[in-house]
């Protein structure tokens, strides 16, 4: 195994769900409202915009910069996985009544992140097994790609549920959420990145 990446990987999920519980602090788990084509969707739009400011010649309007936007990426990624991995474990709340987001403790939010961090942690290391290493290699603006890309596959079964019976969404958002923190590594050992300023988003 290659320590060097196993030590990045901790550090980044612990971050990321550092800043998951700041903002469930904040919001209450609000989150739970969202349906998981929602989720999908936020993805998207973190993910167009890291392209957009790949793309950009002028300076953006918003603060907010790649590594917000990789680590938002990952944090929707871990609450369509908790859904999704976890079925039982989390309420339905009434999308209608904000008190139904509010009594879900930290502590088991906190458990469940775990849960999926290490199951992302362990379909990385077999993967990196598999290919050595090989995302090293791409440029970031090919990760940003391959995460838009697996956004589209997950629309596109989203909108034609009849052809998704035998295709595990689950995988596609892990391979989405580890994508998202081999873009956080690597901007973390290129170089200092832009400090984020408070949003309005739940992310």
């Amino acid at each position: 195994m290659y320590p060097q990446t196993v030590a990045a990987y901790t550090r980044v999920l612990k971050e990321a769900k550092e800043t998951f519980l700041r903002k469930t602090g904040n919001y209450g788990a609000s989150w739970l409202v969202f349906r998981l084509s929602s989720l999908t969707d936020q993805i998207f739009i973190k993910a167009r915009r890291i392209r957009r400011l790949e793309e950009m010649t002028d300076r953006p309007a918003v603060p907010e910069g790649p590594h917000e936007e990789y680590q938002g990426i990952l944090n929707y990624a871990v609450m369509a996985l908790m859904r999704l991995w976890q079925p039982t474990a989390l309420p339905a709340p009434a999308w209608d009544n904000p008190a139904s987001c509010a009594g879900l403790p930290p502590a088991t939010l906190s458990a469940l992140y775990d849960q999926v961090a290490e199951r992302l942690r362990a379909l990385m290391e077999r993967k990196n097994h598999d290919y050595g290493e090989a995302w090293r290699g791409m440029r970031l603006s090919s990760i940003t790609d391959h995460i838009l890309v697996r956004v589209f596959r997950l629309k596109h079964l989203e909108d034609h549920p009849e052809q998704s019976d035998e295709i595990d969404r689950a995988e596609i958002y892990a391979d989405i959420a580890n994508y998202a923190v081999f873009a956080l590594i690597r901007l973390a050992e290129e170089g200092p990145t832009t400090t984020c300023q408070p949003g309005e988003d739940v992310l």
